[in-house]
């Protein structure tokens, strides 16, 4: 949980901290956190990671209001299932285990979370995208997936 919230959070505040000055000299900023569904579901054994992305999304929500009438956009990409390392990582380096996790369905792939990254950061300077929730077809919740019966 320790390392979760380190990373999740605390990095998060260190680097948009130490960032923000440099924004906002700069006349066309644009803050990009990178979320989760877990921010705004919660689901049984996730209170820690849950936890942490609620509050990515609460210091998004706040970043935006504390900011409104200066020239630097914020934004949160709240991606499902996405197959990455985090599975890897999360079940202490069991790959088995972790591959498990997107049996059956056709997870997104970095480059869908990066492709929503680049639209929100490429929009005119006038228009904030707050928000971009992105989920693979087959996933309707935090839950709830339409796995194939033998993939």
């Amino acid at each position: 949980m320790e390392k979760v919230w380190q990373t999740n959070v605390m990095g998060l505040i260190r680097v948009t901290q130490s960032l923000l000055p440099h924004l906002e000299s700069s006349e066309s900023g644009h803050i990009v956190n990178v979320g989760s569904v877990a921010g705004f579901e919660t689901y049984p054994g996730g209170a820690g990671y849950t936890a942490s992305k609620h509050a990515v999304r609460a210091i998004t929500h706040t970043l935006r209001m504390e900011l409104v009438g200066k020239p630097i956009r914020v934004t949160e990409i709240a991606p499902g299932h996405v197959e990455t390392e985090f599975s890897v990582v999360r079940f202490g380096g069991d790959e088995q285990r972790a591959e498990r996790v997107y049996e059956g369905f056709a997870p997104l792939r970095s480059a869908d979370v990066a492709d929503c990254i680049a639209w929100a950061v490429t929009r005119p300077q006038n228009v904030n995208i707050d928000e971009i929730v992105v989920r693979p077809l087959a996933q309707a919740t935090a839950t709830l997936i339409a796995r194939e019966e033998n993939p």
